[in-house]
């Protein structure tokens, strides 16, 4: 039987004279109270989600491209709740963008041997500076990737 139905079978009985106003309100909220919905299991806070979107990307390992449009849509939903949460997502696109950048000068530099190296301490960079960012982002501070361009300010 559904919430609707027992409300109605109470307006019934409060119609037909059986319950008084109060006894109605008595039973109605106690149905009420029965039929909440429970608490969501987990509700995730501004610094949780900031290091969701440094974390996030790492989605280029599953599928090309991921690392970035994961981190890009996780900010756009969340970013009018929070400035915190604005300010990671700003961050990391500013990364993502800088090393997007950085990966092609250092590909057009290998022809002089010198890219292949930079290609390597970018790619490395890449995985220390998300993980460094998820850390201070979930301990509530905000860490700007170093080298990085400010495209989002």
């Amino acid at each position: 039987m559904s919430l609707a139905d027992d409300i109605q079978k109470l307006s019934d009985l409060k119609q037909s004279g059986a319950l008084s106003e109060q006894e109605y309100e008595q039973a109605k909220q106690s149905l009420l109270a029965q039929h909440r919905p429970a608490e969501p299991l987990m509700v995730l806070d501004a610094n949780t989600w900031g290091a969701l979107i440094h974390l996030s990307q790492f989605c280029t390992y599953l599928l090309p491209l991921a690392g970035i449009i994961v981190p890009f849509i996780l900010w756009q939903i969340k970013k009018d709740e929070s400035a915190i949460i604005d300010r990671h997502g700003k961050i990391v696109m500013n990364w993502l963008f800088t090393e997007f950048i950085l990966l092609i000068i250092a590909g057009i530099l290998c022809f002089a041997l010198i890219g292949f190296p930079l290609i390597l301490l970018i790619s490395i960079a890449g995985i220390i500076f998300p993980v460094i960012g998820a850390i201070k982002a979930g301990n509530g501070e905000i860490w700007p990737y170093p080298c990085s361009i400010r495209f989002f300010k």
